[in-house]
């Protein structure tokens, strides 16, 4: 079980009505059960520097099985995963904006999201998950 293209459109297409309800651009990501990238939008005016984050997000939720705004709260000094963004070559993303993909309690892929602040990366994504 995986995500598909057909449900990767689908995630993008509930992720950038969400960017555009919030007024901001941004870069959009789903990647598949094996972190590989599905398909990938930058919106008009989303930063160029955010294509790669939002990749890393989606890869990051997907590898980890975590939100990366959860994954980032139990990163900082003193919590149980300090450090794990230095692991996996330094692709690990520990900011909101990736969240899993489940399909009948399975996760199958997950969506990264970057352009705006970490509210609005992760309620961008949650839209995206939601149209999943």
């Amino acid at each position: 079980m995986s995500v598909t293209l057909e449900d990767a459109r689908r995630v993008i297409a509930a992720a950038e009505a969400k960017a555009d309800e919030v007024g901001q651009p941004m870069n959009i990501a789903v990647v598949d059960a094996g972190g590989n990238l599905v398909a990938h939008i930058r919106q008009d005016g989303a930063w160029i520097g955010s294509v790669d984050i939002s990749i890393s997000k989606a890869w990051t939720s997907r590898a980890f099985d975590i939100s990366t705004k959860d994954l980032g709260d139990n990163s900082q000094p003193g919590k149980q995963f300090f450090g794990i963004h230095t692991t996996n070559g330094g692709r690990v993303a520990i900011f909101a904006g990736g969240i899993p993909l489940s399909r009948d309690g399975v996760v199958v892929g997950a969506v990264g999201v970057s352009g705006g602040s970490g509210e609005q990366d992760h309620a961008v994504a949650e839209a995206g998950a939601a149209g999943f």
